[in-house]
């Protein structure tokens, strides 16, 4: 058999038919669909990554030492990270890298259970079937059935944007140790948390000044635009970044050196991400106001990129509705079996796309 054929089918092959439709519209599609930024790369980021060009040498998969020290004043500034050395923190090719690849890093086989958020991005599952995993969903430590060996969280989350609170954080990181599970925190959209406040698990306020089984994995697809960078890092646990580390040098598992330069510039400037995160409260709060007077409820929502809408009826008969006025949007049921009412509209549009798609709501 081959592999392909034991994985899900990739699920946004399945919105061909209402694509079509909405790129029939008049005013054409406004595709809301992914979350794929369109806003510019900050000029500083270009800069860096231009300079860095003239590399003839391999890069290494730990990152070079200003990455390093990049990645600890950034967690540290901005999240209230605590212990972080050297030790602690290595490079990714992206988040998504990570979410599909950790199980199997961490020698996860058919008698392990992976647990992931109930609703959650496809890859979470992805991954733990790559590594032949059992698989619980789960979104409260008071409610797993299994005894995980690795447990993913998501906040804010996609696709529903929910924040999970202090309280919760807290017991998951109480629920891991006691279980010896390493606790993933895929914390790629902290940056754009709105109604509620976003925490690392490398805050000691969660975790209680202790880094033991915590790992937090950081993207910069979203927080500086750079997911054609394929930019990322994993934070946590000096012991078990070390394991990673070591595994992942024998699969070269490398970000390229001008995109390590790229990186360093990135972490170091807060002030695009305030940019960013006003772009994307504006284009929230227009198509938040446009679907709730076309009959939609948003519900969680309170950060990420994403509005979680549903009108009481399937969720791809919402697809089909929106379809017929120009928007493409995710079905719930790309996220789990418990989300097939909703569906997740992307805030990555342009400013002119969003404001089209909110004049098609209204009208």
């Amino acid at each position: 058999m081959k592999l392909s054929q034991t994985l899900p089918d990739f699920p946004w092959d399945t919105l061909a038919q209402a694509k079509a439709r909405a790129c029939q519209h008049p005013g054409g599609i406004a595709d809301l669909s992914v979350g794929t930024p369109v806003d510019p790369t900050p000029a500083i980021v270009c800069e860096a990554l231009a300079a860095a060009a003239q590399a003839p040498g391999y890069p290494t998969v730990w990152g070079t030492a200003q990455l390093r020290q990049a990645v600890i004043g950034y967690m540290t500034r901005r999240w209230n990270a605590c212990g972080l050395d050297e030790q602690a923190v290595t490079t990714a090719v992206g988040t998504k890298e990570v979410v599909a690849w950790l199980p199997t890093l961490l020698a996860l086989g058919d008698h392990d259970t992976v647990v992931i958020p109930r609703i959650a991005y496809p890859t979470y599952e992805v991954g733990a079937l790559m590594a032949h995993t059992l698989i619980e969903r789960c979104d409260d430590p008071d409610e797993v059935q299994s005894h995980p060996r690795l447990i993913w969280i998501n906040s804010p989350a996609n696709p529903h944007g929910a924040i999970a609170s202090l309280d919760l954080l807290r017991r998951w990181v109480a629920f891991a140790r006691q279980e010896g599970a390493v606790l993933a925190a895929d914390e790629c959209y902290a940056e754009f948390a709105y109604d509620a406040p976003a925490y690392s698990v490398l805050d000691p306020q969660v975790n209680g000044g202790s880094l033991d089984g915590l790992l937090a994995v950081h993207s910069l697809s979203k927080r500086s635009n750079m997911a054609g960078y394929r930019a990322g890092f994993i934070a946590g646990d000096p012991a078990v970044v070390s394991e990673l580390l070591a595994v992942r040098k024998h699969l070269g598992m490398m970000v390229s050196t001008p995109v390590q330069a790229a990186m360093v510039a990135a972490l170091d400037d807060d002030e695009h991400v305030r940019v960013q995160r006003a772009r994307y409260a504006a284009r929230r709060e227009l198509l938040r106001s446009a679907l709730e007077q076309a009959g939609f409820r948003i519900d969680h929502s309170e950060g990420s990129i994403y509005l979680w809408a549903t009108q009481g009826t399937s969720g791809r008969e919402s697809v089909d509705w929106l379809a017929e006025r120009g928007i493409l949007v995710a079905p719930g049921a790309f996220y789990g079996p418990d989300s097939g009412d909703h569906v997740r509209l992307s805030l990555t549009a342009t400013d002119e796309r969003i404001a089209s798609a909110a004049e098609r709501l209204r009208g």
